[in-house]
């Protein structure tokens, strides 16, 4: 987190915000009382010189009223006496106008040469015109002191008879109260100074915990859960810090609950059987486990944030919101010339309470094996009827004709009873071959083994071949002499040798070889049987061990095999432990292959 400069901070805001509510308040408490203090002190001094002027008017009014002899002083005379008795500090000059406008006397001395002249004061004539007294603040130039002028008239009877005007320094006045404003500014400066410290200690009382907080929360963002927040009082700070310390602890243990069931989600999503994709709500994907990328073969970085259709291969035929209304699974088909690769969809959608969908589930399942054990089912189901139908309809056909008369015939009937006897015999012969494959599809079988000697165990088979063999073919016997033992059921094993053996012999020309090649390799036998027919094209070598499978249908039909010898054969070898395989070429002929577990230390007997 970007740390807050100093200048931006909470802390300096609250002081200045303090500092500024102090400030005014103390200014507006400053102006309110530097006017009422000056209009106090401008009422005092007024009221002093008017109460002393309202003396000289009485007194000027007597000195301008009484009756003269010859012997008395004249009025101006006796005014300048009553005028020179009137001084003080704060009054600098004292005139009597007359109602002429004209000076009768002045306590300036330097003003006596203006007696008898006429003034033009405006204060004057007003006081003397409208029989009130008149006053006026104004600035002396050439001092540059404010003075207060004062015109009050004297009457007499009904007729203002001579006008009292007083100037008076009131300079003074306006010098205390600018004492008085220098103390409250002092006392102003000082009080800001102790608010400013006030200010600071009461802002870290609020920001401090407001800073831990900050701390906290960054640590919360990191995912640091220990730390705590001092609670630094009982107030409502406090309780904040207490309810900060509540909530960490509350979002501990969401945090924990959460990386819990992530853990359990992921163990779960790693260890499905079936491909799983998360997408957002348009579609990307967001989440996809280890097997669903094996299903599609992709790595994870070409998957993430690509839409869902292209990267199931549905971009051509689905849409995104095609897939979220979709509400049956789909076949994804990803076969190729390697073999068939087949992937089941399911999607659910995802979906807030009032509808809105936030992503898409896609669950994959691979059910290439399901599909083809369903075709092999398919398949094995076709055959079975066909092989059942061949030697019925055989069968159906004879016995129709003998049911005709045919039975009369002493040279015909027994020829139709000896194919209806083959095929019934053919027919016992796939029934329980059939049957014994079942079984062994469902492991209903047992294997009594015995320690074998298996050169004498495959000698004694050859040998019983040879002896039977109709047809020209030579026996090529590539056998060590040595004995070599092995586990196995003697029963079912002669049965697996003599079905190879078997189809061997039918496939060979006369005058044909077929090979019987014993070798120990390591912990195993190998076992060969080669023939000199016709061989088996190279894209069917591998399905000869199919049940029905032939590699010529109407010789073999024709010889009266049912198509299921090797299939049993493969299944027998498989239940021993070891392994069948085939290689052919077209035209050169078939080797079968087959491995059994290898004895090195002889065991016993077999026979």
């Amino acid at each position: 987190m970007q740390k807050v400069s100093f200048f931006r901070s909470i802390h300096l805001k609250f002081v200045l915000m303090y500092v500024l509510l102090i400030l005014i308040a103390m200014q507006i408490i400053g102006i309110y009382f530097a006017q009422e203090l000056e209009k106090t002190l401008k009422e005092n001094f007024e009221e002093s010189i008017e109460d002393r002027v309202n003396l000289l008017v009485f007194s000027v009014r007597e000195e301008l009223t009484r009756q003269r002899t010859e012997e008395d002083p004249s009025p101006e005379e006796s005014l300048h006496t009553v005028l020179s008795g009137f001084s003080s500090d704060d009054i600098i000059e004292v005139r009597v106008i007359d109602s002429k406008m004209r000076i009768l006397a002045t306590s300036e001395y330097e003003n006596q040469h203006l007696v008898n002249q006429r003034t033009a004061d405006e204060l004057v004539r007003n006081s003397i015109q409208s029989g009130t007294q008149f006053s006026k603040t104004y600035l002396d130039e050439p001092s540059q002191r404010r003075i207060w002028g004062l015109a009050m008239p004297v009457v007499s009877g009904d007729e203002v008879i001579a006008s009292v005007y007083i100037q008076s320094d009131i300079e003074k006045v306006f010098g205390q109260i600018n004492d008085i404003n220098q103390i409250l500014a002092g006392g102003t400066a000082f009080s800001l100074g102790i608010t400013v410290i006030l200010g600071i200690l009461l802002a870290q009382t609020i920001t401090r915990p407001i800073a831990d907080m900050t701390k906290q929360a960054s640590a919360m963002a990191k995912g640091n859960f220990a730390r705590k927040v001092r609670v630094y009082g009982q107030d409502e700070i406090g309780d904040l810090a207490k309810a900060f310390n509540h909530l960490t602890t509350r979002l501990q243990e969401a945090q924990s609950s959460t990386e819990s069931e992530r853990r359990k989600l992921a163990s779960v999503l790693s260890n499905m059987t079936d491909g799983v994709i998360s997408t957002d709500r348009k579609g990307r994907i967001i989440l996809i486990n280890d097997t669903a990328l094996d299903m599609l073969g992709v790595p994870r970085e070409h998957v993430l944030n690509r839409p869902v259709p292209a990267v199931l291969g549905l971009e051509q035929e689905q849409t995104f919101e095609d897939l979220v209304d979709m509400q049956d699974p789909i076949t994804i088909d990803f076969s190729n010339e390697e073999g068939p690769y087949i992937l089941r969809a399911n999607f659910s959608v995802i979906q807030k309470e009032t509808g809105f969908v936030n992503g898409l589930i896609v669950v994959l399942h691979d059910i290439t094996e399901q599909e083809k054990i369903e075709m092999e089912r398919r398949e094995f189901v076709s055959n079975v009827s066909h092989e059942l139908r061949t030697p019925l309809t055989s069968m159906r056909s004879y016995l129709e004709a003998l049911a005709d008369g045919a039975w009369k015939d002493e040279e015909i009937a027994p020829s139709f009873l000896h194919v209806t006897q083959t095929e019934t015999e053919r027919m016992i012969r796939l029934v329980t071959d059939l049957l014994q494959l079942s079984r062994m599809d469902s492991r209903e079988y047992e294997l009594n083994t015995d320690i074998v000697d298996f050169v004498k165990f495959f000698h004694r088979i050859i040998d019983r071949f040879e002896l039977m063999k109709s047809n020209d073919v030579q026996f090529v016997r590539l056998i060590p002499p040595g004995p070599l033992y092995t586990e196995l059921d003697m029963d079912k094993m002669t049965q697996v040798i003599d079905n190879i053996i078997s189809n061997a012999l039918k496939y060979s020309p006369d005058g044909g070889n077929v090979r019987f090649t014993v070798q120990a390799e390591d912990d195993h036998i190998k076992i060969a049987v080669s023939d000199e027919g016709m061989g088996i094209p190279e894209s069917n070598v591998k399905r000869i061990f199919e049940r029905f499978y032939r590699a010529d249908k109407a010789r073999s039909r024709a010889m009266g095999g049912t198509g299921l010898g090797l299939a049993i054969a493969k299944e027998m070898i498989q239940a021993h432990g070891g392994h069948i395989w085939a290689e052919s070429e077209e035209g050169k002929g078939t080797t079968i292959f087959f491995t059994l577990p290898f004895e090195v230390e002889e065991a016993g007997e077999w026979d």
